[in-house]
């Protein structure tokens, strides 16, 4: 609304001539004047607002997002701590605080570690740490990762990962998420009440185990495998329910497994008995939701790098672990090259099984496990 008196000044446009206008005869004229003068400067204003908001600091304006992220472990355990955290950290100050990630351990939102994948599909959480071989069959080619003897060392078999996702489960198995890394942890080991030195030390003696790849190993090899959630092994091995498990250093450290068995068997000669792949994925909803700027800065906290990094730092912390079976005085068992390619051999039906069972699905086992084999190989040789 406009206030004005009867004595105006009013300056023409393109000119500096001014009029008084003083009550009398010519009021009429002077308000139908000034009621103009008043539309035009409120027009004025309105641009200058509208001006003003446009051309204001994104962070002024911006959508704020606040996203929920659930995983399995205790905060204080390694890939929590040293893995997840960093990377919100770095998510939150790359966005200015225009994202907020909630960081929600130990299952504390509730479900079980399978439902994990269905709770971020469905928007119960917007992010989760997964494994994908805790739902059989439902994420096939991810088991090409865990046959026993593939990986080398856990950067370079994530990055492998990366590769063999993008160029055949990002727009099949993984189609209703969006997959923000893919990795695997470092080598695993046997953790066992007696040692086990020879695969008939194996034979008889319930393992728990991670996978269904995993089972189908300790089954070839003459064990017993046991289904168990990860934060069940040291109850487990407490009771003498289980004879022991498979894990790598890193999570027997968390478990305090060291403390519960005394005797570990790593495998020489740059092998790995197996290993376990893992999954950090995002509603794809929400995903979609974020403004173009939110997305780049989520997109380039993503992918490969992020992967081998998830998969190098938790090999790093293999280390305490082993130390830790060091400091206790625990019986670690080291097999040669040529003692490990005896189980090499022995496992060697695992692959070939699991080659016809993706053949069976319409895809090509053996060309999956010859590319990973010589993706691992490339990235290892880097």
């Amino acid at each position: 609304m406009c206030v004005y008196n009867y004595t105006q000044m009013h300056a023409f446009a393109g000119s500096s001539q001014t009029k008084v206008f003083r009550p009398g005869a010519n009021s009429v004229q002077w308000e139908k004047k000034m009621k103009a003068l008043c539309k035009k400067s409120l027009a004025v204003m309105a641009t200058l607002v509208t001006a003003a908001w446009v051309s204001a600091p994104p962070a002024a304006i911006a959508q704020e997002v606040t996203l929920r992220l659930h995983q399995f472990l205790s905060a204080q355990s390694n890939v929590p701590r040293y893995a997840i955290d960093p990377w919100i950290e770095k998510i939150e100050q790359q966005s200015d605080g225009r994202i907020r990630i909630e960081h929600f351990a130990s299952m504390s939102l509730g479900g079980t570690v399978p439902q994990l994948m269905d709770q971020v599909k469905d928007g119960t959480v917007d992010i989760v740490w997964g494994v994908p071989g805790s739902t059989p069959g439902r994420f096939p080619t991810t088991e090409l990762f865990e046959l026993p003897f593939m990986m080398t060392d856990a950067e370079s078999t994530s990055r492998a990962f990366w590769d063999v996702f993008e160029d055949h489960m990002r727009d099949t198995e993984f189609k209703d998420w969006h997959v923000l890394a893919t990795w695997v942890h470092g080598p695993g080991i046997i953790h066992s009440s007696k040692p086990v030195k020879t695969m008939d030390d194996l034979r008889g003696v319930s393992v728990r185990a991670p996978t269904r790849i995993v089972n189908a190993l300790l089954n070839e090899l003459g064990a017993t495998p046991v289904g168990l959630p990860i934060p069940e092994v040291p109850q487990a091995l407490s009771l003498g329910v289980i004879g022991g498990t498979v894990l790598p250093w890193e999570s027997s450290a968390s478990l305090r497994v060291p403390e519960l068995v005394r005797n570990h068997t790593e495998f020489g000669g740059g092998k790995a008995l197996y290993t376990t792949s893992m999954v950090l994925a995002m509603n794809k909803d929400r995903y979609e939701s974020l403004p173009d700027d939110l997305k780049k800065i989520i997109d380039e906290n993503s992918g490969q790098d992020l992967s081998a990094e998830f998969g190098r730092v938790q090999q790093h912390y293999d280390a305490p672990g082993r130390e830790m079976a060091v400091n206790a005085g625990n019986n670690i068992i080291t097999l040669s090259a040529e003692e490990a390619d005896q189980w090499v051999a022995a496992a060697e039906p695992v692959v070939d099984n699991w080659i016809k069972e993706m053949d069976a699905l319409g895809l090509d086992g053996r060309g999956l496990v010859d590319q990973a084999h010589e993706l691992i190989e490339r990235y290892t040789q880097d």
